[in-house]
């Protein structure tokens, strides 16, 4: 996968926030998350400044994070790593993602891409010089065997040939995109052949009610036939004799005059499922062996017979596993939550009076918008006194905070050390990079 970066500075607006109607739709995103998981929302939200401004920027991301109360970096690496983000200015009226991976390529995008670089830029990601179009090569977007095929913000544009493409492009371009109907633009529906139907052209097939309805016109046909071929008059001596049983007109069933009646279970007619004799419960249980009486003593006995020797026998014995026994992780008992210290403890790091100059406590690697409020709550506001935590100081900390051992792993003396001594500077000196 390509890097992929933020806008430069000089593209990038100085704030961000969402319209009413964002907003609101924002907060109900938020709202379908269980407490705790909210910041599960930041793809829906970034999609959402997507659509409000065409692309994302810098400030929708930071805007975001803050409103989740996540740290920013974590917003930065959701929306560099999935592609369906923008993160440079596109076309205010398209902006088109030509698939380029092999069913596409084998159908002609490689010549969908040639008519973009002639009619909006050469290069992918830029405007065209009034900026209201840009395109980009894209992998698969799902509808192969419509090849080849454009996506234009959320609407598919298949069975595409380089002329159609060409036609498309003008009519957004000239502010007409809504009258391009979305799909197949060679006349085929759906995802059918282009040749046509070449299978299931009748539902007779598959559907049981035509079936049922044919198999009554074939029975009421035949019998009208049987009808017309009758002879018109029948002699007075059949007449007078008994009426013929009726000819059943459905399939005639196997007799049962020679199965042999017998005391046997599979010939009962009280076991035949479904069964056209039914006894009563009383008889059924009259017939029925009744179980033995259960007896502890009786199901532990040996039987001499089998074992060769008359004693009971003896229960198996559960060994003690292993202490290190491997466990899974479904059967593994979790662990015991630990009491939060307490704020008399004598570990806990002196605390100072609100200064007048509070540091950015936020620039240290795992603080965020939250953590920062509790550790004010705390009387931490400056980075000397994040420097000067003892083991002792910083296990009170980490304990307070739940978070266990990240205070060690995210090295927060040492950053802090950095920033007090000679801020981003200092910072970037000893780490190498930025602070988040």
């Amino acid at each position: 996968m390509s890097v992929r970066r933020l806008a430069e500075a000089r593209l990038q607006p100085a704030s961000f926030a969402f319209n009413e109607t964002n907003a609101a739709a924002a907060q109900q995103w938020i709202a379908k998350y269980p407490k705790g998981r909210e910041q599960s929302a930041i793809i829906p939200l970034l999609m959402l400044a997507q659509e409000q401004e065409g692309w994302v920027t810098k400030a929708a991301i930071e805007t975001i994070c803050d409103m989740l109360e996540m740290p920013r970096i974590r917003g930065l690496e959701v929306a560099t790593f999935y592609t369906q983000y923008q993160l440079n200015p596109v076309g205010t009226r398209a902006h088109i993602q030509v698939c380029g991976t092999t069913p596409c390529m084998l159908r002609g995008s490689e010549a969908l891409m040639d008519v973009c670089r002639s009619k909006i830029h050469h290069d992918q990601f830029h405007t065209n010089a009034d900026g209201t179009l840009s395109w980009e090569e894209v992998e698969c977007l799902g509808a192969c065997v419509n090849a080849p095929m454009v996506m234009i913000f959320k609407d598919t544009f298949e069975d595409l040939t380089p002329e159609r493409l060409a036609e498309i492009i003008d009519l957004y371009e000239a502010g007409k995109g809504a009258e391009v109907k979305p799909g197949p633009q060679n006349g085929r529906t759906g995802s059918e052949p282009a040749s046509g139907l070449t299978t299931l052209k009748s539902e007779k097939a598959i559907l049981k009610s035509t079936r049922d309805k044919e198999a009554k016109a074939a029975a009421k046909a035949a019998k009208e036939a049987a009808a017309a071929a009758a002879p018109a008059a029948v002699p007075a001596a059949v007449v007078s004799q008994a009426p013929a049983a009726p000819v059943p007109s459905g399939p005639v069933g196997p007799s049962k005059s020679s199965k042999p009646k017998t005391d046997a279970p599979e010939t009962s007619p009280a076991l035949t499922t479904p069964s056209p004799v039914k006894v009563s419960p009383a008889t059924e249980k009259a017939a029925s062996v009744r179980p033995p009486r259960h007896s502890a003593a009786n199901a532990n006995q040996a039987s001499p017979e089998v074992e060769a020797v008359s004693k009971p026998r003896s229960g198996p014995k559960n060994k003690a596993e292993p202490a290190a026994a491997f466990k899974s992780p479904e059967t593994k008992q979790p662990a015991a939550k630990t009491a939060r210290p307490s704020l008399d403890d004598e570990n806990r790091p002196a605390g100072i009076e609100r200064p007048s100059a509070v540091d950015d406590l936020k620039l240290i690697s795992g603080v965020g918008p939250k953590i920062e409020g509790i550790l004010h709550s705390l009387g931490i506001y400056t980075f000397a006194q994040v420097a000067s935590w003892k083991k002792a100081e910083r296990e009170w900390v980490d304990g307070y905070l739940n978070f266990r051992g990240r205070i060690e792993r995210d090295d927060w003396v040492n950053q802090a050390k950095a920033l007090a001594k000679g801020g981003v500077e200092e910072y970037i000196r000893v780490f190498g990079k930025k602070p988040v």
